[in-house]
């Protein structure tokens, strides 16, 4: 018998998992061997991967975990939780059959792909480790500035191979991270990697670097059969055996039976282990000493129960499991990416009393498996969430400035003036990689304090700085490390749905160090989060930096990376308009952006610049077009900074000049050199190449699919006039030139592309302006080039 409000007894969990597994094990032989993709590409899975993590899974849903935890699934075990969601009732049985199929179940968990609720997309290992304890880091924060929120405790599935990636150890010994006892890491460690058998165990150097970091650390290692046979005289000589025999003896057992497995196993056993085997039968020796805790639920639960005793600090817990447990493949030092024959699923089948008819089927609601089953799935049901912010955003700060400034200066304003309204200020949380003095945060810092879980005093008085740590700063400092920047603004952006409270969140970084950063920005986007980031300084502008500081490729990642927004504004009120209407957007939620502007619907990226630059351009700009037109414009993606159509109009050869972001001086300067010269040369202002170039690729596509002839979108005809007015282009970038060769195909012009091809050096803003050809007459020259192919 069993209690819907306590753990159900074992055979009920054991017939739960044993489902599991056969669902997640048909799942991947069904898009296998039942699905003709017609292409002759493999469709894969991983059964055995699968297979290690059915007890433990099956031991969390429907013995352990509340509504309110959140849970990240390794990558390879998608199948085993999309399994554990069909048997809840939260998935659809027509998805059974549709994994790595267009728009089925995907390869790995994720958060905008999958028809089920999924709480951290997977893919990237490590990544999906980590996140967790970012959220906690979020969630401690939310706790602190809006009241607590149901206490949630935040999971882990990982891979023990995930413990080689190093973002896992950046996360661990973040000071950030420190002390958030609501964080659980289960380590399934089936001692296989995807090539091999890990030849040596490294159980005790992880949990000195775990402990070192100030974690809880358990394990699960031996079922109940296998304790017994410990506590028997002699039992303790068969402990020390298995704990001392090498992995990779170990894993052969598995496959073997009999006497074959007998005499592997105790291979170069000492007399006493072999005298305490001789009393087990060959047909129970191999299942006993097989007999890992990691599938043994009295074993997980109760390392569930002593991590949960643990509030202080995180815990992970290394659950000693096998690779394809419960399969004919299991322990087989390839079955990484092995299928079971046809022939194996159908035993499988047969074994579990299932036909054809019923094998796709939920457990029976009048057992009681299906019962329990029922009334896990309603105390797992969460309340709904919304990403909105009740909250309006102004549409600039008003920003002015009479004398030349920088767009980092003008971000850093701008940050703190938003502080200024209650609620924008409110919901607003920055963070840096100890970066945040040195990219203009230290304004809002000295206004809106340091976060900490507790008041800290401050040794040092620094007048420029008031570094005041304590429960209501909203600034989160981070260690010197870009991968936690991208994974805390991944999770701080998804507050909203983990942790039931929108934010707008800010984080600065060195722009050439994004890509180091790379793969969390990635996975924070695809993930579907939503923030500000400001890469700055950057370009070969940051002369006096040398090569190693200078980025080139930023500008390029911006514009093609999915689910971002990339602006490089050179003035300070359109950084201001664009900045407020990021924000703006993010507190609106996705689905008010999207309608609003459907290829806008994500994070953002700044590339920003120390180098101080003239507004009176920008200021004669605005005077020409009124604040309403330059401000939509801005917002779009370009406007005309200088309109050369009385010289145009005399019939003078014309020229547009592209700039974006530090170079526009230098732009300036070539198009008044050019005017002198007899040519007509508009200068251009591009904004948001990411705008412009998403408009143009819309109406490609549209093209493309309806067979007609695409249009030029407005923000093109807006700053360049229909077909650019049939003028060449000469496009100017600190940055790679590819990023803005397109705009001559886009018009259907001759363009010339200049950028920054080769890595930088040190030397002044003239110097490295030189060598990649952004001075004026360089520019001017590019002109006469593009004119010439007239």
């Amino acid at each position: 018998m069993h209690d819907h409000g306590q753990r159900p007894d074992p055979e009920i969990l054991d017939e739960i998992q044993r489902r599991v597994l056969w669902l997640a094990t048909r799942i991947i032989d069904a898009a296998n061997h039942d699905r003709d993709t017609a292409d002759g590409v493999k469709v894969g899975g991983h059964q055995a991967s699968s297979a290690s993590l059915v007890t433990v899974m099956t031991a969390l849903w429907f013995a352990h975990l509340r509504a309110a935890d959140r849970v990240s699934v390794k990558p390879h075990a998608s199948p085993v939780f999309h399994a554990v969601q069909y048997l809840l009732g939260n998935l659809d049985k027509s998805y059974l059959s549709t994994l790595r199929a267009r728009g089925g179940l995907q390869s790995y968990p994720s958060r905008t792909k999958d028809p089920d609720e999924v709480d951290f997309s997977t893919g990237s290992v490590g990544l999906g480790a980590a996140a967790p304890l970012f959220a906690a880091v979020t969630r401690r924060y939310v706790d602190a500035h809006f009241g607590a929120r149901p206490a949630s405790r935040f999971v882990a599935l990982l891979g023990d191979a995930e413990l080689d990636e190093g973002n896992v150890w950046e996360a661990v010994a973040d000071p950030a991270t420190k002390g958030l006892g609501n964080v659980l890491w289960i380590v399934d460690f089936n001692r296989q990697s995807l090539d091999r058998v890990v030849p040596g165990v490294r159980i005790t150097q992880w949990r000195g670097q775990f402990e070192a970091a100030g974690w809880h650390v358990a394990e699960v290692k031996y079922g109940r059969r296998l304790q017994e046979a410990f506590a028997r005289p002699g039992g303790e000589a068969l402990r020390a055996w298995i704990d001392a025999m090498p992995n990779e003896q170990y894993q052969s057992v598995f496959g073997l039976a009999g006497e074959a497995l007998r005499d592997r196993f105790l291979e170069g056993a000492p007399a006493e282990v072999k005298a305490f085997c001789e009393e087990i039968a060959d047909d129970e020796l191999g299942s006993l000493v097989t007999d890992l805790g990691g599938h043994d639920f009295d074993a997980v639960l109760a390392a569930l129960a002593e991590c949960d005793a643990v509030t202080d600090r995180p815990s992970v817990l290394f659950a000693y499991t096998v690779k394809g447990w419960g399969l004919p493949i299991a322990g087989n030092p390839r079955n990484h990416s092995a299928l079971m024959s046809t022939a194996q699923v159908d035993a499988m089948r047969d074994a579990l009393g299932l036909t054809l008819d019923d094998e796709w089927d939920r457990l029976d609601p009048l057992t009681p498996a299906g019962a329990w089953a029922a009334a896990r799935r309603e105390a797992l049901t969460r309340p709904a969430r919304s990403p909105q912010l009740p909250l309006a955003v102004p549409e600039s700060t008003g920003i002015r400035s009479t004398r030349p400034v920088s767009t980092q200066e003008v971000f850093g304003r701008v940050i703190v003036d938003l502080s200024r309204d209650k609620e924008v200020g409110r919901h607003l949380v920055t963070t840096a990689p100890d970066v945040a003095t040195s990219t203009n945060l230290a304004g809002f810092i000295n206004r809106a304090g340091v976060f900490a879980p507790g008041e800290h005093r401050s040794w040092h008085e620094d007048p420029l700085l008031r570094w005041t740590e304590g429960p209501g700063g909203h600034h989160i400092e981070l260690g010197i490390s870009e991968m936690n920047l991208f994974l805390l603004l991944g999770q701080l952006g998804l507050a909203w749905d983990l942790s039931e409270q929108p934010l707008l969140p800010v984080g600065t970084v060195y722009d050439p160090f994004v890509c180091r950063g790379l793969d969390a920005f990635i996975y924070g986007t695809y993930s579907g989060s939503r923030f500000v980031v400001a890469g700055t300084p950057s370009g070969v502008t940051l002369a006096p930096e040398g090569g190693a500081h200078q980025s080139t490729i930023t500008a390029s990642i911006g514009v093609e990376l999915p689910g971002v927004t990339f602006c490089e504004p050179a003035y300070a009120v359109a950084l201001d308009w664009l900045l407020c209407d990021a924000l703006g957007r993010i507190a609106a939620g996705p689905s008010a952006a999207a309608t609003a502007a459907p290829y806008d619907d994500g994070s953002y990226y700044f590339r920003l610049t120390t180098r101080p630059v003239d507004q009176a351009p920008f200021e004669a700009a605005r005077a020409r077009l009124g604040d309403a037109v330059l401000r939509r414009q801005v917002l779009a993606g370009a406007y005309r900074l200088v309109d050369a159509g009385e010289l145009a109009a005399t019939g003078a050869p014309t020229v547009q000049l592209v700039g974006s972001g530090a170079v526009l001086p230098e732009v300036l300067a070539a198009a008044a050199e050019l005017a002198d010269e007899g040519i007509a040369a508009h200068v251009i202002d591009v904004t948001s190449l990411d705008r412009l170039y998403t408009a143009w690729q819309r109406t490609l596509r549209q093209g493309v699919r309806t067979a007609t002839t695409p249009s030029v979108p407005g923000a093109l005809r807006a700053a360049f006039g229909e077909r650019g007015g049939r003028a060449p282009v000469v496009t100017v970038h600190d940055a790679a030139s590819h990023a803005m060769a397109w705009l001559g195909s886009a018009l259907g012009v001759p363009a010339v592309p200049l950028g920054v091809d080769a890595f930088g050096q040190s030397g002044t803003v003239q110097d490295l302006y030189e060598l990649h050809d952004l001075l004026p007459g360089s520019i001017v020259n590019a002109a006469l080039a593009a004119l010439s192919m007239v």
